[in-house]
């Protein structure tokens, strides 16, 4: 999504690097699961821990950071049994191949540019829209959406439908671009929407709205104070960083 990042050295569409059978010797460390990137030391130290795991590195740096909280908390909270959708899948997305490197092999990543369903291995990237699927109620122990609501998402109607899609006690990872106090985009258009980048009012909208729906942080309270702009645009001359949630279906 961002045109400033550099492409890693030896990071492309991350199912190409996957040995399916091959399993990181340990897991990630520990950390926080409800967290704004402060610092571009921050997401240095994920790409850094991502690769001494052996994984398949996100070709934009700063996505390997909130893909690694996405992937301690899945580990955390479920086992490799457990049925992964990725609600707004693109093949170069690190988290469905991360996971299979831990020996899931029930995946399903989803997106409106997907014309017909490509499987890779454990994974199966199929049509669908984040807001409304076919799939039953319950169907996913874990669903992430990474950097993906931002890109004229009807939040509300997503967060329903993840609620729905989730088994009792499944997780939700949701990550957004973010800064605090409100960033001026200057009217930007991209991915056929107006360019968002959300703030301390808009999440708290979000968890109320969460909440409601039975989806409950799995820790409290969340920092939501920033510190560095430590992720850009270039094409649009913006600078933010991220943050990073996880919903807990009660």
């Amino acid at each position: 999504m961002l045109d400033s990042w550099l492409r890693l050295p030896g990071a492309a569409p991350a199912y190409w690097h996957l040995k399916w059978k091959a399993r990181p010797g340990k897991r990630p460390g520990s950390g926080a699961q409800n967290a704004v990137l402060q610092t571009r030391a921050e997401w240095e130290a994920a790409v850094t821990e991502a690769r001494a795991l052996g994984l398949p590195l996100h070709q934009d740096p700063p996505k390997n950071w909130d893909s690694l909280v996405a992937l301690r908390a899945i580990l955390e909270h479920t086992t490799p049994a457990a049925r992964v959708l990725d609600a707004g899948a693109a093949t170069y997305s690190a988290i469905l191949p991360w996971l299979a490197a831990y020996g899931y092999r029930d995946l399903v990543g989803i997106n409106l540019v997907f014309q017909k369903p490509l499987r890779v291995g454990p994974i199966v990237y199929e049509h669908g829209d984040i807001t409304k699927t076919g799939y039953p109620d319950g169907s996913f122990a874990a669903i992430t959406s990474l950097s993906v609501i931002e890109h004229n998402v009807d939040v509300s109607a997503f967060l329903r439908e993840a609620a729905r899609l989730l088994a009792p006690g499944g997780v939700l990872v949701v990550s957004t671009d973010y800064f605090d106090p409100a960033i001026d985009t200057g009217g930007a258009v991209a991915y056929g929407g107006p360019v968002k980048v959300f703030c301390a009012a808009d999440l708290k909208r979000l968890l109320d709205e969460a909440r409601g729906l039975g989806l409950v942080p799995t820790s409290e309270p969340i920092d939501v104070s920033c510190a560095e702009k430590c992720v850009t645009w270039s094409r649009f001359g913006l600078a933010f960083t991220f943050v990073v949630l996880t919903l807990q279906k009660q």
